[in-house]
């Protein structure tokens, strides 16, 4: 199986929510530079600020990252391919895989849920004690619209 069988079939719809995890080349460590993982998170805020995807919660782990986002616009390949490609350029060398994990979200599921498990990952890796110790995620509260 290819990579280009793994997205026959998939389609982007603006408003859904989407759960991406993506990974750096050969597993690399690249994102345990606080500054390099910081290009990765400017890059999630400027896709937002373009109206692109919303970004709901993401946690730059040091050789992956995984974002729960809403797609706003265009697709969600697109989006990808566009975080993957300015923060690489922003980090100054090929950072990412070239394949990645996407799981459009269904409304029965919980979303604050999801949202937590994500962002424990840290704590699970067993990098920090407290999640408040990383520096390397965020999240938003949702409110019962999309929770529900």
């Amino acid at each position: 199986m290819t990579y280009n069988d793994l997205r026959k079939g998939r389609v982007s719809q603006s408003g859904l929510v989407y759960h991406i995890t993506t990974v750096t080349q050969n597993r690399a460590p690249l994102f345990a530079s606080l500054d390099n993982g910081r290009k990765v998170v400017r890059e999630l805020v400027t896709l937002q600020a373009e109206g692109r995807a919303e970004t709901l919660c993401y946690v730059v782990m040091p050789d992956h990252l995984h974002w729960l986002m809403v797609l706003q616009a265009g697709k969600l390949s697109e989006a990808v391919r566009m975080l993957k490609g300015r923060s690489a350029h922003a980090i100054g060398r090929a950072v990412w895989q070239a394949n990645y994990f996407d799981h459009a979200v269904r409304k029965d599921e919980d979303f604050r849920r999801m949202a937590r498990y994500i962002v424990a990952n840290p704590l699970r890796a067993n990098l920090v004690e407290r999640i408040g110790d990383y520096s390397l995620w965020d999240a938003v509260w949702l409110d019962e619209a999309l929770s529900g």
